[in-house]
C-alpha cells in the first residue's frame, strides 16, 4: 500500500504527520508518498522526510499513485473531483456539517474516514485527534487571554502595593476547557469553571477551580461525554449564573460545542456590555458561530472596550507538537488499515474503522451522519 502525504492549503501550519511516524510506517512495509515541501509550515524539510524513508514526489503523483490519501483539513471540491473511486481519503473534514463534501465522495464512490469521527471509545483514545487538538486550544488560549489582558495574571505583593490575581471564567470543561483551567492556575489565576454536566465537577474541583454549578441540567450517557441540549428553563437559569460570573472575570475562555449543531450562545450582547472594559474574552468554539453572540470567525472584535478573539484553530499556530500529536493519532488508527504484509485491509468489524468511515461504495456508513443527513443527501 502507498499512503500519500498532502501539503495543506490556507493558512494551515501543521502537518498531518511527521518524518518519526513516516518511518513507523515504513517499518509496517507501507510506502510513503510525500508532496514536496509539504511540511515546511512545521519546520520538517524534505531531507527528514527521505531520511525516514519516505519518497518526495509531485502532488499529481501523491494524488494519481496513492491508495490512501492522508491530510488535516478538508479538501476542496477540484481535489475531490481529481479523485478515482479506487482512493481512500482520510483527514480531519467534520462530516456533522459538511453534507456537500459527503455528497461529493458518495458520488465520486470513494472510501473517506473522518478522524474527527473516532469513537470516544477506552479503546480508541490514543486515535482521537479531538481531545489532543484540545489539548493545544486550552493552553494557547489561556496565553492569548493573557497577552491581551492589561492587567497581570498572578498576584503581586509589592513595595507599590499588592497586585490582586486576575480572575478567568472558562464556559466547557471538557478537554480544552480542563487545560485552560491547568494553565491559568499555573499561572497564578483565579479559576471558576461552568459546564453543565456535573459528572466534571471534580475534575473541575482537582484542578483548583471553582465549579459554577446550576442546578436541573439535562445529562445524556449516549452523547458520548459531549453536552447535549439543555430545556429552556435551565438555559434562563444558566444565562443568569454566566452573565453574573462573566461581569466579575478579567478573562473567559468559551470552549462549549455540541456536534452538528451551533455551539451554544453563553455570552450574550448584554453579558458582554456587563463586563470591565480591558477584559478578554476567547471564543475557540468560532468556527461553529461562537459561545458569544459577537464573536466573528477569525477576527478579534472589541466592543464596550472587551476584546472578543474569535479564534478555532489554535493547534495550527502551534504545529510541531500539534503535528507530532496529530501524526500518532493518525499513525495509531493507520495501524488498523495495515495488514502484515503492508497491504490495506479495511475490517469493517472493528468497530472504530466501522465508525471513522463516513462514506464507502456509494453509501454513508457512519451512523450519526446517516441520522443526521438521512435523505438530505441525494446523489
Amino acid at each position: 500500500m502507498i499512503v500519500g502525504l498532502l501539503k495543506e492549503s490556507g493558512n494551515e501550519q501543521r502537518i498531518a504527520f511527521l518524518p518519526e511516524i513516516a518511518a513507523r510506517l515504513v517499518q509496517q512495509k507501507v510506502r510513503v508518498f510525500v508532496e514536496k515541501d509539504a511540511g515546511l509550515t512545521a519546520f520538517q524539510s524534505n531531507q527528514l522526510y527521505e531520511e525516514a524513508g519516505a519518497e518526495i514526489v509531485s502532488r499529481e503523483e501523491v494524488l494519481t499513485k496513492s491508495d490512501l490519501l492522508v491530510q488535516i483539513g478538508e479538501p476542496s471540491p477540484e481535489l475531490v473531483e481529481q479523485l478515482g473511486s479506487d482512493k481512500i481519503w482520510l483527514s480531519q473534514y467534520n462530516p456533522l456539517w459538511n453534507k456537500n463534501l459527503v455528497t461529493q465522495f458518495l458520488q465520486k464512490g470513494i472510501t473517506s474516514f473522518s478522524m474527527d469521527s473516532i469513537p470516544r471509545t477506552s479503546r480508541a483514545q490514543a486515535m482521537d485527534v479531538l481531545s489532543s487538538m484540545a489539548t493545544v486550544s486550552g493552553y494557547k488560549a489561556v496565553l492569548e487571554g493573557a497577552s491581551q489582558l492589561p492587567n497581570f495574571f498572578p498576584m503581586f505583593m509589592t513595595a507599590a502595593g499588592t497586585i490582586r490575581p486576575a480572575t478567568v471564567l472558562v464556559l466547557g470543561a471538557g478537554v480544552a476547557g480542563l487545560q485552560a483551567i491547568a494553565i491559568a492556575r499555573k499561572l497564578g489565576a483565579q479559576v471558576q469553571a461552568f459546564d453543565v454536566r456535573s459528572a466534571v465537577k471534580e475534575e473541575v474541583m482537582s484542578l483548583g477551580a471553582r465549579f459554577v454549578e446550576v442546578e436541573g441540567a439535562k445529562e445524556d450517557a449516549a452523547a458520548g461525554g459531549y453536552a447535549v441540549e439543555q430545556t429552556e428553563e435551565f438555559k434562563q437559569k444558566q444565562q443568569q449564573a454566566i452573565n453574573d460570573h462573566a461581569a466579575k472575570a478579567d478573562v473567559v475562555i468559551c470552549t462549549a460545542q455540541i456536534p452538528g449543531r451551533k455551539a451554544p450562545v453563553l455570552l450574550p450582547k448584554e453579558a458582554v456590555e456587563r463586563m470591565k472594559p480591558g477584559s478578554v474574552i476567547v471564543d475557540l468554539a468560532a468556527s461553529s458561530g461562537g459561545n458569544c453572540e459577537l464573536t466573528q470567525d477569525n477576527e478579534t472584535v472589541v466592543h464596550h472596550g472587551v476584546k472578543i478573539i474569535g479564534q478555532s484553530n489554535y493547534p495550527s499556530l502551534m504545529p510541531v507538537d500539534a503535528s507530532k500529536m496529530y501524526g500518532k493519532n493518525v499513525f495509531n488508527f493507520l495501524e488498523l488499515l495495515i495488514a502484515d504484509d503492508g497491504s490495506l485491509n479495511l475490517n469493517f468489524e472493528d468497530d472504530i474503522v466501522a465508525g471513522t468511515c463516513i462514506t464507502h461504495q456509494g453509501e454513508v456508513l457512519n451512523s450519526r451522519v446517516k441520522s443526521l443527513f438521512g435523505e438530505l443527501i441525494d446523489i
